[in-house]
């Protein structure tokens, strides 16, 4: 008998045709749209004059460009008030169901899709988003795709995707006290670089992956893409199951028996073949920070920037113009530099056990005076809860205010942008130039450490925080 990976079993079974010499035509099970990527493929079906095949298998919400604070009046900005009403428009006229601003359900696409449990093991899911990686976390094969590909969606349900590569990434062995998910993919990302997984769609497994709750698992997933993967994703267990057992959309009754049988059995076989495999050791992560350009460009908090001769000379010019950009210089040590910003959100860090986090480290301090920090929950759910746990008055009492949701300053399509010159420690996903605003620098870390400089002032391992 045939043996298969976790990716080759929910592909293939999601293939309608396979084109001779080219891609395959892949169904698709979930479709997540938002106001960004979907107005011109809307536009595309309008034009010529056909149906939405399945607004059924599609949920739409406004994420990118919403404002963090007073939700309840008119967006300000003219290009975002506009993306936000052709998406409602939108959805009305194809009859698909909208999470809108001020929807309970409302909250940034990845977010919202796995928290009320429209995502599941199995699936196969797309989003014109590059982020749609985080949805692997549940053992689905999610990706990216481009605005012509959601209009093909919109129109047939299928998607013309050449099938990826299989590579596995096995991490063993216990984390360090402060190190995070976060951590694990900032590190795997700065030792096969922001290109090391193209062409590859990525399994992660191993003791330490198997020891993470599900939002841990999908900051691993969400990251994929930063190292050139096509997506990642995590074989679903007890801890999956445990997490959609309750929510809101997911399957109940004899329903969910049944899915949980078909769930069971998303593992890749005892001896399946991946084209490349990779191995890590948890004890050896500590946590990490960016200090460049691209997400690959990461450092222990405690360590150095490298030096020049440890770069390869073919990379030495992208390198010494990062460190131009930033304002660093190769070898310096990051730890004790002092920062402007910090932001905790987006759909890599925005999540309740996120908010849970930081609010433990800054739980009877108080933060920095020359630090401007965003705490941005992901959804409505999420804010929700981080009220009914008494997050807010504890984030109030050190000195922060928990925003409304939103994608934010992760890629500053709304107010919130880091200004030129200005250094933000980020839980997001991205630091290319101007990323966070026109100018901007960016360092990306986990809650932890996002945490601790916002207490400091400066760039700090969290571990001292933590006994």
């Amino acid at each position: 008998m045939e043996t298969k990976t976790l990716f080759d079993k929910i592909w293939d079974s999601h293939v309608v045709e396979s084109i001779s010499n080219g891609p395959d035509v892949l169904y698709i099970d979930r479709h997540y749209i938002h106001e960004v990527t979907s107005p011109q493929a809307f536009a595309g079906l309008e034009k010529r004059g056909i149906p939405l095949a399945r607004p059924d298998r599609t949920l739409a919400t406004a994420d990118h460009n919403i404002p963090t604070l007073n939700q309840d009046k008119p967006i300000q900005e003219k290009l975002s008030r506009l993306q936000v009403k052709t998406l409602t428009d939108n959805c009305n006229k194809y009859g698909v169901t909208l999470y809108g601003l001020n929807n309970p359900y409302n909250g940034i696409v990845h977010v919202i899709g796995t928290e009320l449990g429209f995502t599941r093991p199995g699936m196969t899911i797309v989003c014109g988003d590059s982020h749609t990686s985080t949805h692997g976390a549940f053992g689905a094969v999610a990706f990216g795709i481009g605005t012509s590909e959601v209009e093909m969606v919109f129109a047939t349900q299928c998607v013309l995707q050449p099938k990826p590569k299989k590579m596995r990434i096995t991490i063993n062995g216990k984390l360090q006290p402060g190190v995070t998910s976060k951590d694990i993919i900032l590190y795997i990302i700065s030792r096969i670089s922001a290109g090391g997984a193209t062409g590859y769609f990525v399994e992660y497994a191993g003791e330490a992956i198997r020891s993470l709750s599900m939002e841990a698992r999908m900051t691993i997933c969400n990251m994929s893409i930063e190292m050139g993967a096509r997506g990642g994703l995590i074989a679903p267990d007890e801890v999956t199951f445990s997490y959609l057992k309750d929510k809101e959309f997911s399957p109940k009754g004899k329903e969910w028996q049944e899915s949980l049988d078909k769930w069971k059995q998303l593992h890749s076989d005892d001896g399946a073949v991946f084209d490349k495999e990779l191995t890590f050791d948890a004890s050896s992560i500590n946590p990490m920070i960016t200090y460049g350009t691209n997400p690959g460009m990461g450092i222990a908090v405690n360590g150095n920037i490298p030096a020049l001769n440890e770069i390869k000379e073919s990379e030495r010019s992208s390198f010494l113009k990062a460190l131009d950009y930033m304002n660093f210089k190769p070898g310096m040590s990051l730890e004790g530099f002092p920062i402007d910003y910090v932001f905790l959100g987006s759909c890599t860090n925005g999540r309740i056990e996120d908010i849970r986090a930081f609010a433990s480290l800054v739980k009877g301090k108080k933060k920095a005076p020359s630090v401007t920090a965003w705490i941005v929950p992901g959804s409505h759910q999420v804010e929700k809860q981080a009220v009914a746990e008494g997050l807010d008055k504890i984030l109030e009492a050190a000195g922060f205010e928990l925003r409304q949701p939103g994608c934010s300053a992760c890629l500053a399509m709304n107010e919130d942008k880091i200004p030129v010159g200005k250094y933000a420690v980020s839980t997001s996903n991205r630091n290319f130039e101007g990323r966070q605003g026109p100018g901007s620098r960016t360092l990306l870390a986990s809650p932890l450490t996002a945490a601790a400089a916002a207490i400091t002032g400066k760039i700090t391992n969290p571990a001292e925080f933590i006994s």
